[in-house]
């Protein structure tokens, strides 16, 4: 039976890498029915919003999407689509595996990890008052009274909520999500050291679920400072990470860095009623339709599509192929060359045709 899933192009290279990713799915043998929608500024020029309700109604009724990047500016402007899509949708868990592939230029080797993300609080909850506003000024004047320490007139104020429930779905999702994927270890990152009524509370929560999972898992916790230094220097110690939502869009950029930068790092945002799955890095506009990026981090989060489908033989014969063309680096881009000027590297659908015809023979050697 053939899976209906939305499909959104995105902005800048998104439509690029986006529709590489589709054509390697296909190539799978895996039915798909395409329920193509915009978003982002695509999505503004046709339909004057950004997230067109459309949008989040064929991904409600498909529970399943793959989306090419969205462009959010940074300082000013809209807010980001994707922070909407997660909160309209409850995407409220991020899942960023890591691992380190043969013939990707990487600074380090054998790294196999994955983030989990709490999605929906923390300072990403968007709960912001712009400096110099009246009502901003009332909450400075409020604050100061509450909690007796000084806060500059002219600030500009970001609330940072994080709750129990929240805290604890998320470590359940990444205890039950280990286990299912053979993972021996949880580790979860905070700075309870200092925020300790809100990193604290996660904390105490997530070592308290964590407990359930005795003799099952390894479950522990590290300051986020101690970990980032730890990750560069001894990544191979970690297995899963759990985070709140800040750090973990930070924590997964310096783990992409380890097994060679974002043009390699899937992504997935997981809610109880949907699934929508991303590549990490950004739509790059300045590359918008120079056949140049490296569709990788787009296919292999394909892949996860497939495996969250239930399509295990799929998604393994389409990473042995993506693996295998990585390895072997004669037709990638430019970013997966010993030099970036290499004359050999190829562009973003060139790369596709060959993981595309490695497929066909992974298929061959299962058959």
């Amino acid at each position: 039976m053939a899976h209906r899933v939305t499909f959104i192009p995105g902005d800048g290279i998104g439509p690029e890498v986006a529709w590489a990713a589709r054509r390697c799915l296909e190539a799978t043998g895996v039915a798909f029915i395409w329920d193509e929608r915009l978003a982002g500024e695509a999505a503004l020029k046709q339909t004057n919003t950004l997230l067109p309700e459309d949008t989040l109604r064929s991904i409600r009724e498909n529970r399943v999407a793959i989306k090419g990047p969205i462009t959010t500016p940074i300082g000013k402007g809209f807010r980001s689509v994707n922070v909407a899509l997660r909160k309209q949708l409850n995407l409220y868990a991020c899942v960023r595996p890591c691992r380190s592939y043969a013939g990707v230029p990487a600074p380090v080797r054998d790294v196999d990890l994955i983030i989990v993300r709490e999605n929906t609080e923390d300072l990403y909850a968007g709960i912001e008052f712009p400096a110099g506003e009246p009502r901003t000024r009332q909450l400075i004047d409020q604050l100061v009274e509450w909690s007796k320490q000084p806060i500059q007139p002219d600030a500009g104020i970001s609330i940072k909520p994080i709750s129990a429930s929240a805290t604890e779905r998320i470590t359940r999702f990444a205890c039950e999500y280990a286990l299912a994927r053979g993972r021996k270890k949880v580790t979860a990152i905070h700075k309870a050291n200092i925020m300790k009524f809100t990193d604290g509370l996660f904390m105490e929560v997530s070592r308290r679920v964590g407990q359930e999972y005795q003799g099952r898992l390894v479950f522990e916790d590290r300051l986020v400072d101690a970990a980032s230094m730890q990750l560069v220097l001894r990544p191979q110690e970690f297995d899963v990470l759990l985070l709140p939502n800040l750090y973990g869009d930070i924590l997964s950029d310096l783990c992409a860095g380890l097994v060679g930068g974002l043009g390699v790092a899937p992504g997935a945002n997981l809610g109880d009623d949907a699934a929508v799955f991303e590549a990490v890095h950004g739509s790059a506009p300045k590359y918008q339709g120079l056949n140049k990026v490296n569709p990788t981090a787009m296919i292999l989060s394909g892949v996860m599509m497939l495996r969250h489908l239930g399509e295990r033989e799929a998604a393994d014969r389409l990473e042995q192929a993506v693996a295998a063309v990585l390895r072997e680096g004669r037709v990638v881009t430019y970013d997966l060359k010993p030099t970036r000027n290499d004359v050999s590297a190829v562009g973003t659908s060139e790369m596709t045709d060959a993981i595309i015809q490695r497929l066909k023979i992974v298929k061959t050697q299962v058959l």
